[in-house]
Formats: structure tokens, C-alpha cells, sequence
């Protein structure tokens, strides 16, 4: 072999194992990238199962407002009954009272529950873009990790050809 054969075979095998590197930690960093993502995928999926599923009437906001109302009732009642016994009010107006009293409640309870549909949807529809993104972004790794495998075999492919040129 000759001096040129030996600089060409020391120069084709930098080039063959540069290759075969670049390509492993190609591969090696679109491994991490895609480890990455499924963790997303995993954490939007668990914050869409928690938040989805949560129960409206516990949340500290309904709670608030319900024990809020419910006091309010209870001092409206308080105050009719002791507004009918002082002016010898009847038991239908004191009944009346507390019906409408019942029906404010229920109709906080619907309210709740209305707002809980509203919410619920905001819910799937953040999780569904958070979703399509990183869907996307699996989508891309996968392009570019055949990309990395095809230059790896391009690379390959050239060494082998240069080899063989070289004998």
C-alpha cells in the first residue's frame, strides 16, 4: 500500500467513525428529547384526570360561597322568626320565607354546577392543545431521528465507497 493509500485509508476511517459519533449522539440526544416529551405527556395527562374529575361542589370557591349563603339563610330565617313572633306573623309567611331561602340555595348548587360544565370544557380543550403540541413535537423527533439514521448510512455508504476507490 502506498503513502497516499495509507493517508487516504487513516483519512476514510476519521470519516467513518465520525460518522457512525455524530450519528450516536444524534440519536443519543433524540432519545432524551423524546424521554422529555413523554413526561409531558404523561404530566397533562394526569392534570387533565385530576382537574376534569374534581368534584365542583369541593372546590374552595363553591364551598366559600355556599357557606356564605347558607349563614345569610340561616340569619333570614332567624330574622322572620323573630319577626313573626314580635308582630304575630302566620306560619304560611314564615313557610314562604324559607322556601324562597331553599331556592336561592338551589340555585347557587345550579349555578356551581353550570360553571363546573364551563370549566370542564376550558379543561379539555387546554389539554387538547397541550396535547396536539406535544404530539407534534414526538412527530418531529421522529423526522429527525430517521434523518440522523439515513445520514449515518450516507456516511457509511461514502466510507465504504472510498474504501474501496482507495484499493
Amino acid at each position: 500500500m502506498s503513502l497516499g493509500g495509507i493517508i487516504s485509508g487513516g483519512v476514510l476511517g476519521l470519516g467513518l467513525g465520525g460518522s457512525i459519533f455524530g450519528g450516536a449522539k444524534a440519536s443519543q440526544a433524540i432519545r432524551k428529547q423524546k424521554k422529555r416529551i413523554r413526561a409531558k405527556q404523561q404530566d397533562n395527562q394526569n392534570w387533565f384526570d385530576r382537574r376534569y374529575n374534581e368534584d365542583a361542589t369541593q372546590r374552595a370557591d363553591a364551598q366559600r360561597m355556599l357557606t356564605r349563603l347558607q349563614e345569610n339563610i340561616k340569619n333570614r330565617n332567624q330574622a322572620a322568626q323573630g319577626q313573626a313572633a314580635m308582630m304575630g306573623g302566620t306560619d304560611e309567611a314564615l313557610a314562604a320565607t324559607k322556601q324562597q331561602n331553599n331556592e336561592a340555595l338551589a340555585d347557587a348548587a345550579s349555578q356551581i354546577v353550570a360553571n363546573a360544565d364551563v370549566r370542564k370544557d376550558q379543561i379539555e380543550q387546554q389539554y387538547r392543545e397541550r396535547k396536539d403540541r406535544l404530539d407534534d413535537q414526538m412527530a418531529n423527533l421522529q423526522i429527525q431521528q430517521a434523518t440522523e439514521v439515513g445520514k449515518a448510512v450516507q456516511g457509511l455508504a461514502d466510507a465504504g465507497a472510498n474504501i474501496a476507490s482507495a484499493f
